[in-house]
């Protein structure tokens, strides 16, 4: 039997495509049917049921990867993204190999119903059969310390109309106590339910939620010390305890959203990720987190800094209508001061205010907890829950890249911008570059 075919309609005349990139007309795409989905493919030889595409249906895109650092599964907005589904350039759209579709792909990603499937990746076929709660999400946090305890004072307060259930696991079972305690005594009169309530949850039940937030951590420099990044002085300590969980994650087979929040963001994200793929052997197996369910909570803060300091300084105003920031939650980070009216120099100096804003803190004599627990943690984990646009690091060209993102029922959504001026984008790539020399 004969996979169904359709031929793309030829690129019509006056559109000249930009330098470099590759361009792709009169391909053949063929149709196949799996566990009730349908899936699209440029090959005809393919193992499974050939369909003829049905109109409004999801269509899954299969493409090729490696199968450890390449991504698991997106959301595509753009044709060139299925040539290139692994790299930075799927964040701009002028960087994208062209390929001309036929009316299914059209019609799918018009319809934002076309998902790119990595079939490198072992289990890849699990997205097919993945039932994900649609309704409120059960939310457990691990370390109720100054972060974790703030964190969980914003999904108590803010998180109502997304969240079930809050519950919080710490070594301390005096913590856990005092923080059940008291939120429980946070509530509206006479709307007693409009708050998720606050339970106490044993370790060994962690994985029973949608929603995992790790925020331990252990050896924060103390306030007075010398040490300059001390995001990158926890990296070490932080690791061994992600480890542990991630195998815990993987012995659950846990299927929600692994929430990176304690220092360095970026890098304990990957560490979740590959570490939960790992047999007892320290072999990669590809049986634990998908890359797309692990995604790390350090730019919102660094977005909301770059904010602050653009309402006091008139000459940095742009930002607060036309920037954008990307990279890790430290090093590594750029500020873009505007997408279309970029200022190298400008930028510059938003992007050092920026990233020196904790020591500033510091030097007042103060940790800087309160506005990353909020602004980096409950804040845009509520955005992602409600599926809404925020900031954060998802898997891609092999590291946790920090970018403006949301998940979709296709997948996880990164934003799509025309054009990224050069000098950005080389930024953008040195980020990536700086966090590929960690892990």
């Amino acid at each position: 039997m004969i996979a169904q075919k359709v031929t793309s309609p030829r690129r019509p005349q006056g559109g000249t495509p930009p330098q470099n990139l590759t361009t792709r007309s009169n391909t053949m795409f063929y149709y196949y049917e799996k566990d009730g989905k349908i899936l699209a493919s440029d090959r005809s030889d393919l193992p499974y049921t050939p369909v003829t595409p049905r109109a409004g249906e999801p269509i899954y895109y299969l493409v090729e990867g490696d199968p450890i650092l390449g991504r698991g599964s997106f959301k595509v907005n753009a044709p060139g993204q299925l040539l290139a589904p692994h790299s930075l350039e799927v964040l701009d759209e002028s960087r994208l190999p062209t390929l001309e579709l036929d009316e299914a792909l059209s019609a799918a990603l018009e319809a934002g119903q076309l998902t790119a499937v990595n079939t490198g990746r072992m289990g890849w076929e699990s997205i097919f059969t993945a039932a994900p709660n649609s309704g409120k999400k059960r939310v457990h946090i691990l370390a109720i310390g100054d972060v974790g305890s703030t964190l969980l004072t914003g999904l108590k307060l803010l998180g109502g109309d997304v969240i079930s259930t809050i519950g919080i696991c710490d070594l301390s079972d005096q913590i856990t106590a005092r923080w059940e305690f008291e939120m429980g005594q946070i509530n509206l009169p006479w709307d007693y339910n409009a708050f998720p309530d606050v339970e106490v949850v044993k370790p060994e039940n962690l994985f029973d939620c949608d929603v995992f937030v790790f925020v331990a951590s252990k050896g924060i420099p103390p306030v007075g010390s010398q040490v300059k990044d001390v995001r990158m002085a926890q990296f070490e300590n932080n690791a061994a305890i992600v480890k542990t969980y991630a195998r815990m994650a993987r012995k659950a087979n846990f299927q929600g959203l692994w929430c990176a929040v304690s220092d360095p963001v970026d890098p304990l994200a990957k560490t979740a990720y590959l570490e939960s793929n790992k047999d007892e052997d320290g072999n990669w197996d590809g049986k634990g987190l998908r890359p797309e369910q692990v995604q790390g909570y350090g730019l919102g803060v660094m977005n909301a800094r770059a904010a602050y300091f653009a309402k006091k300084d008139e000459k940095l105003s742009s930002f607060l209508t036309e920037g954008r920031s990307f990279g890790p939650h430290g090093t590594g980070l750029f500020i873009a001061n505007s997408i279309e009216n970029y200022n190298e120099e400008i930028s510059q100096e938003l992007t050092h205010k920026t990233v020196t804003a904790n020591l500033v803190m510091r030097e007042i004599g103060f940790k800087p907890y309160v506005a990353p627990a909020l602004s980096s943690g409950a804040l845009s984990i509520l955005l992602t829950l409600r599926g809404e646009w925020h900031c954060g690091s998802v898997f891609l060209d092999g590291i946790f890249m920090g970018c403006k993102n949301r998940y979709t029922p296709a997948g996880v959504e990164t934003e799509l911008l025309p054009h990224i001026p050069d000098p950005l984008f080389a930024h953008i790539r040195e980020a990536a570059d700086h966090l590929k020399t960690i892990l």
